[in-house]
Order: C-alpha cells, then structure tokens, then sequence
C-alpha cells in the first residue's frame, strides 16, 4: 500500500556531504515511522535512524551521531537523511523504510525504498 521512492545517492570525497530524500505514497498509516538502513558489502543491513511522523522524535546510530541528521517535509510527504563528514566505511546502499512502530531492527518495518548507492571514496 505505500509506495517509497529514494534518490540523491551518489559518489563522495571523504568528509564531504551528500542528502538522500525519500517519497512516501499510497495510503500511509495515521501513525508511522520512517528509517533509514544501510547494507555495506559484506555486512548485515543495519540501523542508521528513524523518525516519527507523529511528533518529529528522533533516534541515531551510534557510528552516524553527529554526523547525519534525518528530517521531513509534510508538505511533500517526504524524509531526508543529511550526511556530513563522510567516511568511507560509510559506503553502502541506504535504503528508507516506513513502519507504525518504532524499531532499530529492519524486521519492524513494513515498506521499503528501493535503495540508494552512497559511495565514499577515500
């Protein structure tokens, strides 16, 4: 039923800044969460951040504290993860998810974007 769209992934130079946006469609709960997930080669997909929609509460990753910072746009339906000061480690595909609980683990989510290739380089 709801439908996430990503983009905005690309390739970085270490410490540089790049803003990845997610579009949610479709008949979107009256209560949710959105999140962000990376899977880097090699490893499992793990937690970055979520948000929810309800009151704008947030929750970080440790390894992305300080770093990264997840928004939204009512208007447009839409959440954002900013990256900044980016780290190599940081390469992985970042895909938004959207669940009515919130949840560090990918199993309490529902929807899943498509995924969006982040590239560090070194």
């Amino acid at each position: 039923q709801v439908q996430l769209v990503e983009s905005g992934g690309g390739l970085v130079q270490a410490g540089g800044s790049l803003r990845l946006s997610c579009a949610a469609s479709g008949r979107t709960p009256s209560s949710y969460y959105m999140a962000w997930f990376r899977h880097a080669p090699g490893k499992e997909r793990s937690f970055v951040t979520f948000l929810s929609w309800s009151d704008g509460s947030t929750r970080y990753a440790d390894s992305v504290k300080g770093r990264f910072a997840i928004s939204r746009d009512n208007a447009k339906n839409s959440v954002y993860l900013q990256m900044n000061s980016l780290k190599p480690e940081d390469t992985a595909v970042y895909y938004c998810a959207a669940g009515t609980v919130p949840g560090t683990s990918k199993l309490f989510y529902s929807y899943w974007g498509q995924g969006a290739q982040v590239t560090v380089s070194s």
